[in-house]
């Protein structure tokens, strides 16, 4: 039997397992997906236990994403340059590392927004940590001109400007009421929104209205950001879809069939949040 995880450390908000059981019952593939608790000093050992054959592969989630990539032997473009892995595959007795959440970012508002990368050029960009790494480097991709990185440590958001390849510019949270006047997409990737949290000052109602808000949050589904989004009448896509979209290529290369993001298995999802 084909065996996959998932590992992160706490892992038990993981909503990966039930996608991928999802699928293999769907494509009625003898496989297992399991999620594991890793912490940070056992991760090299659980390494180990899946060169030596205990998995297939899996996904990695927080906090392993850059220590990970310190141990993969090949590194597919997009993590090298994303600097940090989430999708990890055994291949010839290598450990080949891959970075889905650009693909699952850009998958998920081409599904539930077409056309949201014309609406403009510029964007913003909330949060300069882990997350934020995949989602510039797929606006850059798109054709955004102009993106802004707000942190609520200035330092850290212009380093990642820095660091970064594209036309990237950091600055504090403050800057935002600033440029949101021309500002078509705003993107929260930090962890504000979970738990009810949100974010201090950020006058929504100087965005365009024609502005797309997206948060890469999805528990609690709806988070303050995009209820004062929608309060305003702007368009809003919430973050269940890129977690769907980023498993399809892992689940691909470690079962041998790709799967779909289903409504089915959208519905399914939705309800496991409503549970919890």
């Amino acid at each position: 039997m084909i065996k996959a995880f998932v590992i992160g450390h706490p892992i038990a908000h993981s909503r990966s397992p039930l996608v991928h059981n999802h699928w293999l019952q769907t494509l009625d593939i003898a496989g297992s997906y399991n999620s594991v608790d890793v912490a940070p000093d056992a991760l090299p050992g659980f390494i180990n236990a899946m060169r030596a054959g205990a998995y297939i592969g899996g996904n990695v989630t927080i906090p392993h994403k850059q220590a990970v990539f310190a141990l993969c032997d090949v590194l597919a473009d997009d993590a090298k340059i994303i600097g940090a892995v989430n999708t990890l595959v055994m291949r010839a007795g290598k450990l080949h590392g891959s970075n889905t959440d650009l693909a699952g970012f850009l998958g998920n508002l081409d599904q539930k927004a077409p056309g949201w990368d014309a609406r403009g050029d510029t964007a913003i960009v909330l949060g300069a940590g882990g997350a934020a790494r995949a989602v510039l480097v797929g606006l850059a991709r798109r054709g955004f001109k102009n993106i802004h990185i707000l942190n609520r440590t200035e330092a850290t958001a212009k380093e990642l400007a820095e660091e970064l390849p594209g036309p990237f510019i950091g600055a504090g949270l403050s800057a935002f009421a600033s440029l949101a006047p021309k500002a078509t997409l705003v993107v929260n990737t930090s962890a504000i929104g979970m738990h009810g949290s949100r974010f201090d000052d950020l006058d929504l109602g100087l965005l365009p209205k024609t502005a797309l808000v997206t948060d890469i949050v999805y528990t609690p589904l709806e988070t303050p950001l995009l209820a004062d989004a929608s309060a305003l009448g702007l368009d809003t896509v919430d973050g269940l879809g890129m977690l769907l979209h980023q498993a399809v290529p892992g689940f691909e290369a470690w079962f041998g069939k790709r799967p779909e993001v289903s409504p089915d298995l959208r519905a399914l999802a939705e309800q496991s949040l409503g549970e919890q």
